[in-house]
């Protein structure tokens, strides 16, 4: 689809916008720094683009600022211990970004130099970086002209051209749409106008039109479906899995845990022991004892299922020693380095 001069909106008015109201974010160079001559760190760059992924601005920025404090440097994070980034980011979720993390720093740190790639095609060989990343990289950190889609602009766009087709099958009309607004100067810039448009003003239920920069070149607006837009397909209903969470605690105020395996769900983190998931509540207590059940089922939400957790638990002495797991003595075990669900179970145990 080829825009037609006519209803194209201006990048430059958008930009304009940007300079005066860009929200301001611990990995983002404010506009006018940029302008003067600051130049993004690549590496604050992609740890935010990888954090982002999935979550939320709001919940990204502490993580973020906890990650750089602790490595400031891609070389500092390549030469962390696997178990402490991944206590670091216990309760972002969607484990398997750490994991891609500490590979793409390592080979970063090993192979590059510790210099990220510019372009694309260089950006989409390393762990963890799809098409979207490896975009708003090339885009955000070298300003090369990358077109840089995320919801936000999906909605912006659907909106500006009145495109009915439903998400996710809009999503190659949306970018090709996208595509011929991104100017070949100020790329970066523009990229984080057209997300920072759609998170402000051009949001999901009530759009702030009049203050629009791009209101007069909205069609939706025109017709007045701005609110319906985009159009997304109804998600089906999430399945129920059921498990047991076993909390053990020594006589001594040791905690027994276990690792999860390197892939899967909740790959490589610290937990408590835990029964399969499945159809039904499947028993497999990581030690002999007289386990005692909590009233409370414990609920989490997965992306793709509901989890309900029976918690089982006993007080262990220290002459028993569990089929499974390691116990942490008091000193070495941190809840906080537990990922979400499982600070639920720890929480239902001690509060």
């Amino acid at each position: 689809m080829q825009i037609s001069i006519e209803n194209k909106p201006d990048p430059n008015k958008l930009l304009d916008w940007y300079d005066c109201n860009a929200r301001e974010m611990p990995w983002r160079i404010a506009p006018k720094n940029r302008l003067a001559g600051t130049q993004p760190n690549p590496y604050h760059v992609w740890l935010s683009e990888i954090m982002l992924q999935q979550t939320t601005v709001a919940s990204v920025k502490p993580y973020f600022t906890k990650f750089t404090k602790k490595w400031p440097t891609i070389f500092d994070l390549a030469n962390a211990k696997d178990d402490e980034v991944m206590g670091a980011w216990a309760g972002l979720g969607y484990y398997a970004r750490a994991r891609n993390l500490l590979k793409c720093a390592r080979l970063i740190a090993k192979n590059k130099s510790g210099k990220f790639p510019e372009e694309m095609e260089a950006l989409l060989k390393l762990p963890g970086i799809g098409p979207y990343t490896a975009s708003a990289i090339s885009s955000i950190a070298y300003d090369n002209p990358e077109t840089v889609v995320d919801g936000n602009v999906e909605r912006v766009i659907s909106r500006i051209f009145n495109v009915h087709t439903e998400l996710p099958k809009a999503k190659k009309e949306l970018s090709v749409l996208a595509k011929q607004l991104t100017p070949k100067l100020r790329s970066g810039d523009y990229a984080q106008a057209i997300m920072d448009l759609g998170a402000t003003i051009c949001k999901p239920k009530i759009p702030n039109c009049d203050i629009c920069p791009w209101v007069n070149h909205c069609i939706s607006k025109r017709a007045g479906t701005s609110v319906y837009l985009p159009r997304k397909i109804k998600k089906a209903k999430k399945p129920i899995r059921y498990g047991i969470a076993y909390f053990v605690e020594r006589v001594d105020g040791a905690i027994l845990t276990e690792i999860r395996p390197p892939n899967g769900l909740l790959g490589g983190m610290l937990s408590l022991p835990c029964s399969l998931w499945g159809d039904t509540f499947q028993d497999d207590p990581p030690m002999e004892g007289n386990w005692k059940i909590k009233n409370n089922v414990v609920k989490h939400t997965f992306t793709h299922f509901n989890l309900n957790l029976k918690v089982m638990h006993i007080t262990a002495n220290l002459e028993q020693a569990p089929k499974r797991g390691e116990f942490l003595k008091p000193d070495d075990f941190d809840p906080n380095n537990l990922p979400t669900v499982m600070k639920k179970v720890w929480q239902s145990i001690k509060y």
